[in-house]
């Protein structure tokens, strides 16, 4: 019993020791020591180039901890979405971002706050099997970049992401179509392949949307829906394989797209 007592009271003797130590670490992580504006925001910058990206957080908020109204401030909310970016922290990089923004929507650096939000969600895209919200949030951020700064590199980069993302959204459709058609759920498969190509026509899941088209209307019995969908697929992708698995399929119903496809103006 004496010894089971002696255990206790080292253990808790030990626990009130750490518990001190962490207090009294905390106590002075904490205190505020006032330095010079470009001394923080220097030994931040270091702090960031040599990828100290937790650091580099810190010190930056500092700077706008101390230093809360001057142009160093402004600038240190900007680098802390950056370094928050490139530690892969991204929702903290998407609100430092909209923190700046919120405060200087006007400011000098908005241009690159905005892209910063867009990279942020880019980054975050996951494959085509998972939902696609945030797919759908890159795509708006970028598309603000787009139109608020048309003729900045920002933009020029946003454009090309918009493409990508695109791609990935119209994967979604084709996934969701595809699992309908395995159902025999025909039209609703019909309707996702006809939003690839409405809405997404630009993208590389276009020619396999219009075969689908044709597999789907065969099913239904839907003999001229069919063909008209191999005639567009014909006319625009004659060199695809969709088109060429489109031509047997129809061949097999005693069907062909030929002649229609001469008649069918290109949706591109």
């Amino acid at each position: 019993m004496k010894n089971t007592s002696k255990i206790f009271l080292s253990v808790t003797s030990a626990a009130f020791l750490l518990t001190a130590c962490n207090s009294n670490r905390s106590a002075r992580e904490l205190a505020y020591v006032e330095r010079p504006v470009e001394a923080l925001y220097n030994a931040a910058a270091e702090d960031l180039d040599d990828r100290d990206y937790v650091s580099a957080i810190e010190l930056f908020n500092e700077v706008e901890r101390q230093h809360p109204y001057s142009e160093w401030a402004r600038r240190s909310t900007l680098m802390s979405s950056y370094a928050s970016f490139r530690s892969r922290r991204y929702d903290d990089a998407v609100s430092t971002a909209q923190r700046y923004l919120s405060l200087n929507p006007a400011g000098q650096g908005a241009p690159y706050a905005y892209y910063i939000i867009a990279l942020s969600y880019f980054q975050q895209i996951v494959d085509v099997g998972r939902d696609q919200k945030t797919t759908e949030l890159a795509q708006a951020a970028l598309n603000d970049v787009v139109r608020r700064f048309p003729n900045t590199d920002y933009a020029r980069d946003a454009s090309i992401k918009i493409d990508m993302v695109r791609d990935q959204l119209a994967g979604k459709e084709m996934e969701i179509g595809r699992w309908y058609l395995r159902r025999d759920q025909h039209l609703a498969a019909i309707n996702r392949f006809k939003t690839v190509i409405d809405t997404f026509d630009t993208t590389s899941h276009t020619p396999e949307a219009l075969y689908r088209l044709v597999e789907a209307n065969l099913s239904l019995g839907l003999r001229g829906e069919a063909v008209a969908a191999g005639a567009v697929l014909s006319y625009n992708y004659p060199e695809s394989r969709w088109y060429s698995d489109a031509y047997d399929l129809l061949a097999e119903k005693g069907l062909t797209v030929q002649t229609a496809a001469t008649q069918v103006p290109a949706q591109q």
